[in-house]
């Protein structure tokens, strides 16, 4: 928690980036490493007891790189709404065994 007894920012931006790196692995077939946070918005507070989940969409996806665009949602306790308290898109990098930069496969399908 940070000093207002919400769960810390740092936290939630690290969750993004496992979650942005997770689809990023898929799409590049291997591993990806984080090269930047384009954009980073904190809508609201995230609360202790609140169910938290993040959803991610390719954005881009260049010679090297993929952006991913990520979002964050929580239910509070005893509410059923959705609420969005973050957003943020997030460039990762295809990298081969000796962490170099690599090109990502051709995609396919829709």
């Amino acid at each position: 928690m940070n000093s207002n007894g919400d769960i810390f920012g740092g936290w939630v931006l690290s969750q993004m980036d496992t979650a942005g790196g997770a689809l990023a692995a898929r799409v590049a077939k291997g591993r990806v490493a984080t090269v930047a946070i384009t954009a980073m918005t904190f809508v609201e507070p995230i609360k202790v007891g609140d169910v938290v989940s993040i959803y991610g969409e390719v954005a881009k996806v260049g010679r090297t790189s993929i952006t991913i665009d990520l979002e964050t949602v929580v239910q509070r306790r005893q509410d059923d709404t959705d609420r969005r308290v973050t957003h943020g898109s997030f460039v990762f990098v295809a990298i081969d065994g000796d962490g170099k930069p690599r090109l990502v496969p051709p995609q396919v399908g829709p």
